[in-house]
């Protein structure tokens, strides 16, 4: 799997699933956020859905969630946020995020 680029008019619908889905909040101009893609890009090969949504191209997500620091991960069931985190992580430790869901 890949990481998708989603835009708000696809956000609802992506974020709906009954399977926990992973959606990073970045922008193109981020160090730490392109140190994070490739960790998500790994996370994703682990057969999890991972988005990602550009803060600068979708504003009105990124007020939506409070989004204030970057790379932000927000991690949806069912369209419900169920946790979160801002900054790098493992891949281990995202996957054992998602895991706990």
């Amino acid at each position: 799997m890949a990481v998708k680029e989603l835009n708000q008019s696809e956000f609802e619908a992506a974020t709906k699933s009954s399977e926990v889905v992973v959606v990073d909040f970045y922008a193109e101009w981020c160090g730490p956020c392109k140190m994070l893609k490739p960790i998500l890009e790994e996370v994703s090969a682990e057969g999890i859905t991972v988005y990602s949504v550009n803060v600068d191209e979708n504003k009105e997500l990124a007020q939506k969630f409070q989004i204030s620091s970057i790379p932000a991960v927000i991690l949806f069931k069912d369209g419900k946020q169920v946790d979160s985190f801002v900054g790098l992580k493992e891949k281990e430790d995202i996957v054992e995020l998602v895991k706990k869901h």
